[in-house]
């Protein structure tokens, strides 16, 4: 199997479940009970929480253990809202995760006021529209770092700082970005960052959310006084030490494995493009996080595709992994104007240090044939657009 899927969820690294197994083993007290057994739990919690602040350039009173990464951007856009009821506007991008989008729905329906900021046709933010609606009664504006589809990066800092000098509080999803490239928070004008350990090679099920000192926010989940009151219920125990393992490492191998992958990626794609005449990446001209590669095999459907690359061994996706089995093209795309007949071949291949070059060669070696196959069947319906 040659798994390129990386955006979706990676594969956790041996010492992470390494150290999640021991804990499941020999330290499956709860964190919050008073004896010894409990307090080396919580010991173990609180250290976790030190290497995620290490690695996102925080405090460890700043991070907040969640869920995942959808449970950690929830808390972020309804806490802070919940906490400023007066001001009942809400500005995002086109182009957000659906865990965001889905939110801004929800608040529309609630009688917010939700705008949404366009992006050009390489997935970059029109700066000037958000200078342009992100007003001073915005009670909060969120947008990601890299687009999870795509792998788009947008300039958070000059972003934020348009926001800051109108008072305007900001939330960044991070999840796709933190563990693979730098990311310094307090270097940002921002007050709110969702990460999730799943996707640094982390265990699934657990996130953290960066909660800046001072910003008010209101829980979304109620019973318990963990997590400073922000997130009630026993913590995760082993979750949190295996993404403070995956932290730990990320933040040690980050600078090597981000060039050692972007060359992959760079290559994969200048092998497909010279193999594969129809082939189109979306975003190319932008900046990009060094593993995301979005290929748009244009006049074909990116599900049949999926199903050859899966009897031939290789994992990848069709946009997020989340809006999958969907024939319509993503909205990510949509909003960057992309043609529909690129748009519905678009294949998503995600990279990670497990990666090799003779898997990249591979891969490109069998695609030619594998789209030589639906291309051939032309108008009959079986896989053409």
């Amino acid at each position: 199997m040659i798994y390129l899927d990386n955006n979706a969820t990676t594969q956790p690294l041996t010492e992470v479940i390494e150290a999640m197994a021991e804990v499941q083993r020999d330290a499956y007290a709860n964190p919050s009970s008073v004896h010894q057994f409990g307090q080396a739990a919580r010991h173990r919690v609180e250290l976790a929480r030190e290497k995620v602040a290490h690695l996102i350039g925080a405090t460890a009173k700043e991070i907040v253990f969640t869920g995942g990464g959808t449970e950690s951007i929830n808390l972020a856009i309804r806490g802070l809202l919940r906490s400023s009821p007066r001001k009942r506007r809400f500005v995002t991008t086109t182009v957000e995760h659906s865990a965001v989008m889905c939110v801004a729905d929800e608040l529309a329906d609630e009688g917010y006021e939700v705008d949404h900021v366009g992006v050009d046709r390489e997935g970059r933010v029109n700066e000037a529209e958000w200078a342009e609606k992100v007003t001073e009664d915005t009670a909060l504006a969120s947008l990601q770092h890299a687009n999870n589809e795509t792998g788009v990066l947008m300039d958070v800092e000059r972003m934020a700082s348009v926001a800051a000098q109108r008072g305007v509080p900001v939330h960044v999803d991070a999840v796709q970005t933190v563990g693979k490239i730098a990311v310094d928070v307090s270097k940002w004008p921002v007050q709110l960052v969702s990460v999730t350990a799943h996707k640094f090679h982390g265990p699934k099920g657990v996130g953290a959310l960066y909660v800046r000192r001072r910003t008010r926010i209101e829980a979304m989940i109620v019973g318990g006084t963990q997590e400073r009151r922000l997130r009630g219920g026993t913590e995760n125990v082993a979750g949190i030490v295996g993404m403070g393992v995956a932290a730990e490492i990320a933040m040690r191998d980050e600078a090597d494995i981000g060039r050692r992958v972007g060359e992959l990626r760079d290559a994969f794609e200048r092998g497909v493009l010279e193999s594969v005449a129809f082939a189109h990446v979306n975003g190319r001209g932008a900046e990009r996080i060094y593993n995301t590669s979005n290929i748009g095999f244009e006049g074909l459907q990116a599900d049949a595709i999926l199903i050859l690359l899966s009897e031939a061994g290789v994992c990848a996706s069709a946009g997020a992994a989340c809006s999958s089995g969907s024939l319509e093209p993503s909205h990510v795309l949509k909003a960057m104007g992309i043609d529909e007949r690129i748009a519905h071949g678009a294949i998503r291949f995600s990279l990670s240090r497990f990666n090799t070059a003779a898997e990249i060669d591979q891969v490109v070696g069998l695609l030619p044939g594998l789209l030589s196959r639906l291309t051939s069947l032309g108008g009959k319906g079986g896989g053409s657009f």
